[in-house]
């Protein structure tokens, strides 16, 4: 129960968070969280984690459209894709590494396809644009994987540890 608990917490607070009026684009924290996510929960958690943060947030703000399947599908891979990196890896220096070649990943296939292939823009047009985009997402992305990342690694971790710890002390008493 508490690690529904704590997957609906972090959802509610990454979608608040995004909610912010007048926030720079790209400065949310969906990335810091599933990477720590994809580390303790299940594949599918992750997954669900990352596609529907994008699914929910445009259906409240800028509505369904093809972008919402292709960057709900795309993060929902970079969850999946956290889930196999962090396995065996942990701390600030691989949640800035994954941020920084997911976050090119996701925008190079997101920002430079949606709009030539949907909207009629230009690939010169969509990719001069990006540049400003990518930067500002990076920024974000890295510094929220080397600050947030961490303490939320701790806080799924932490009552994990301690019933492990009871469990032991019970099992050898």
């Amino acid at each position: 129960m508490k690690k529904e608990f704590k997957y609906i917490t972090a959802f509610l607070a990454v979608l608040i968070i995004r909610l912010i009026p007048f926030r720079v684009p790209n400065l949310e924290p969906v990335m810091a969280v599933i990477m720590p996510f994809g580390k303790k929960y299940g594949r599918l958690m992750v997954f669900s984690f990352g596609f529907l943060s994008i699914s929910i947030y445009d259906a409240l703000t800028s509505g369904f459209g093809v972008w919402t399947l292709i960057t709900a599908i795309a993060y929902g891979l970079l969850g999946l894709g956290a889930s196999y990196f962090f396995e065996n890896r942990s701390g600030w220096k691989n949640y800035a590494s994954y941020a920084v070649i997911a976050t090119i990943v996701y925008d190079a296939v997101t920002g430079l396809t949606i709009g030539p292939l949907f909207f009629h823009q230009s690939f010169m047009v969509s990719l001069v644009g990006q540049i400003p985009f990518t930067l500002i997402h990076l920024l974000g992305n890295v510094s929220f994987a080397i600050v947030l990342s961490p303490v939320i690694e701790k806080w799924l971790v932490k009552k994990e540890e301690k019933v492990a710890v009871l469990k032991h002390v019970s099992f050898v008493s």
